[in-house]
């Protein structure tokens, strides 16, 4: 089960952990109150029969994946992928990402726009809305094996913080502010 926790501002190595002093935790079962990222337990190691993830893939249409394994050795222009990784941005989908192997951090911005970190990490599956301010980065292990599901063709497209005109960006604040 991934850990979350609210970030520090330091600007230092952003595969350290980043806590705040002292730490304050956030337990998974509020993220979506906060965020509105939603989170489940896979079995990567029996996908193949694993029934919440067919069921998940079948109800939310995610009909399209791919793979991608973030290390320096595997992924092509790893320094530039990265820093565009980490970049503050949204994007007009859902983000949709299952750790098969390795670990990283997605950071949210929850609804009072402050930072929250997740450890990510194998069987885990993040859903990030669609107009969330997010990043990602691999953790100080550098190495994450990630499988990204879509609905339908996948949209590349990251738009880069201010992007508070997106109509995505604008439908996630109405969705948010719904929340408790």
């Amino acid at each position: 089960m991934p850990e979350a926790w609210y970030m520090n501002d330091s600007f230092e190595d952003p595969k350290k952990e980043h806590h705040l002093d002292p730490p304050e935790y956030v337990p998974i079962e509020k993220l979506y109150d906060l965020s509105r990222v939603e989170y489940w337990r896979i079995d990567v190691d029996n996908l193949e029969k694993e029934k919440q993830y067919a069921d998940l893939r079948k109800s939310r249409g995610y009909d399209y994946e791919d793979l991608v394994e973030i290390s320096r050795d595997t992924l092509p222009n790893y320094d530039e992928k990265i820093k565009a990784f980490y970049a503050e941005h949204l994007h007009t989908d859902e983000e949709i990402r299952l750790f098969l192997a390795g670990s990283g951090y997605f950071d949210v911005r929850d609804k009072h726009d402050k930072w929250i970190r997740i450890k990510a990490g194998k069987g885990d599956l993040l859903v990030l809305p669609a107009g969330i301010y997010h990043r990602f980065t691999p953790d100080m292990e550098n190495y994450a094996k990630v499988k990204r599901l879509f609905c339908g063709t996948p949209v590349w497209k990251a738009y880069d913080r201010p992007a508070d005109d997106n109509p995505a960006r604008t439908e996630y604040l109405k969705f948010i502010a719904t929340s408790a």
